[in-house]
């Protein structure tokens, strides 16, 4: 085989898959198996849904105006560029849909603008069941976050018993937080892909075809032309091009 010295790539021996390869398994199963029943769970009113953020996102403004393609030569866009400011996208994508559903534009993704996510969410089916497939981001396991499914759940709207944070209760740690909004009886719970395995959460293949069809091009003159143009593509995606991925999780990429 020939050798290539002047190469490199990287790899990851994911600590968590060698250290406790059967947990791994269960937890890599779990979100495979509800891939596989979003479409009957969604006829049953249970909605299987992939969240994340998109940080970080620029609105950058080219010096010079795009020369198009022509006979002979390829599009040619010019280096420099101003910078505008960046926004944060906080999205859901219905796997058994594939549709976005309620996204969430915004300077920050602070603990409270996921929390109003997630609530805007769940508000366009409010009655159903919702079971969202995010990563370990802190976020995710927020007070604010477990004051929130836990007002669902008391039909109150007042969350209750729930302890004190870094003390006691629910609301204890990490582990406790994320063991009550992990609860199979909600009606509203969060499945936690693996650590090192984002790629599990389908909404990551959908920011992959915002970024080609409607960033990566882009000349936007402020932030609010950004926020208009990720509406926009948003708003065209579910209409026209939305459908559900195909997984096909063997080793393989997953594919449309």
């Amino acid at each position: 085989m020939e050798l290539k010295p002047h190469r490199s790539t990287y790899w990851l021996n994911a600590k968590a898959k060698r250290d406790d390869p059967a947990r791994h398994a269960a937890q890599e199963k779990e979100i495979c198996d509800l891939y596989a029943q979003a479409q009957a769970l969604h006829e049953h009113g249970v909605h299987v849904t992939s969240t994340d953020e998109k940080t970080g996102i620029q609105a950058l403004e080219r010096a010079a105006p795009t020369k198009p393609m022509r006979p002979g030569q390829v599009e040619r866009r010019e280096y420099e560029y101003v910078r505008h400011g960046t926004q944060c996208l906080i999205a859901s994508f219905a796997v058994a849909t594939g549709t976005i559903i309620a996204p969430t534009i915004g300077a920050t993704r602070s603990e409270k603008d996921f929390v109003e996510h997630i609530r805007q969410t769940i508000a366009s089916a409010l009655d159903e069941q919702w079971i969202f497939i995010l990563d370990g981001l802190n976020t995710h396991f927020s007070e604010s976050l477990v004051r929130l499914v836990a007002g669902m759940e008391d039909g109150s709207g007042v969350a209750t018993e729930l302890g004190v944070k870094g003390k006691e209760g629910i609301l204890k740690n990490v582990e406790s937080r994320r063991a009550f909004l992990s609860n199979p009886d909600h009606r509203v719970r969060f499945v936690y892909t693996p650590k090192h395995c984002s790629w599990m959460n389908q909404i990551e293949i959908w920011f992959s075809i915002l970024s080609r069809r409607a960033l990566k091009r882009a000349s936007f003159r402020s932030v609010d032309e950004l926020k208009t143009a990720l509406r926009e593509f948003i708003a065209y995606f579910n209409r026209v091009l939305a459908k559900p991925f195909r997984w096909t999780y063997t080793g393989r990429p997953l594919t449309t």
